[in-house]
């Protein structure tokens, strides 16, 4: 049987949003059964600051996933930590930030992993309830498409292709299963991305304020103009669907079925998560009879 899974201990950490460019303070701590994954604004008014973690909540999707509650009280860039949390198979948590933006950290959820596999995870007295997808969910947008699709055992697949009009990118695909060994080892580490000629661009938005080549890879042309280079040939892809995992921890569940996605960003992510969540006939939550050992864990800590 697989159970719903908690932090072990309070978690803290803190870094800068690379949208806002505010300092925050991150405190991740140990929630009941149930609970599910919610966010808590410290910084604004008692009863107002509390964000659950749901895909119609999804109030913005520029660069980035942003919350919104009944209050207004928004929350952006939540993906890459919800990316390691849910590729931890963390089912609940309390998330307290001190900030509008959650920190960004080296752009990847490799920080994120770390310090929650060091703080340690907690099995909790209840099964964890997983969807599945019992018929196929599928959204397009122009050359973006995405969708879920039923699958025969209990697990998670991913198969999701890249095209950029770069030699530094060009088309990328990768295919994988989703556990917790396999999120850490293949994805955790790939830092998000983008173009320095839309630097000024988005600084005219009031975006990427806290960007930088120490939380993102800048390309230029060709070229990527990071010192260090790559950590993987891949690593774009790698990230987009990084990206993915964090915006699938938006439906609540952990999932069983296949996603697939061409040029897959946040916006269509997000429509493919309200596209399920909008039709309760084609998905069923149920329990998994599988058994995850405690070396899976340690599989995934050595992975990161």
């Amino acid at each position: 049987m697989i159970y719903q899974q908690t932090i072990a201990a309070t978690a803290i950490c803190a870094g800068i949003g690379v949208h806002s460019g505010e300092r925050a303070r991150l405190t991740l701590k140990p929630a009941p059964v149930g609970t599910g994954l919610v966010f808590k604004r410290l910084d604004v008014a008692e009863g107002q600051g509390v964000i659950e973690a749901r895909g119609d909540l999804v109030h913005d999707v520029t660069l980035g996933t942003k919350l919104q509650n009944e209050y207004g009280t928004t929350l952006s860039t939540v993906e890459h930590l919800l990316a390691a949390v849910y590729g931890l198979g963390i089912d609940n948590m309390l998330i307290e930030v001190d900030g509008p933006e959650v920190p960004i950290m080296d752009g990847s959820s490799a920080l994120y992993s770390e310090l929650i596999l060091r703080t340690g995870l907690k099995r909790q007295a209840a099964q964890a309830k997983f969807l599945r997808v019992l018929e196929p969910i599928e959204v397009v947008d122009g050359v973006k498409s995405a969708a879920l699709l039923p699958v025969e055992d209990d697990m998670f697949y991913m198969d999701a292709a890249i095209d950029f009009n770069s030699g530094a990118i060009g088309r990328q695909r990768k295919s994988m299963t989703l556990t917790p060994e396999t999120f850490s080892r293949e994805l955790a580490f790939a830092r998000t991305f983008g173009f320095y000629r839309d630097i000024k661009k988005l600084h005219q938005m009031g975006l990427g304020q806290g960007a930088s080549l120490e939380n993102a890879i800048a390309v230029e042309d060709d070229k990527v103009l990071n010192p260090e280079g790559l950590r993987a040939k891949d690593e774009f892809i790698r990230h987009k669907m990084l990206d993915a995992v964090g915006d699938l921890a938006l439906i609540g569940h952990r999932l069983i079925g296949r996603y697939v996605s061409e040029q897959p960003g946040h916006s269509i992510n997000n429509l493919l998560v309200r596209e399920l969540l909008n039709a309760p006939e084609k998905w069923q939550l149920e329990t998994v009879d599988r058994k995850v050992p405690v070396e899976f864990y340690h599989a995934a800590a050595r992975a990161i």
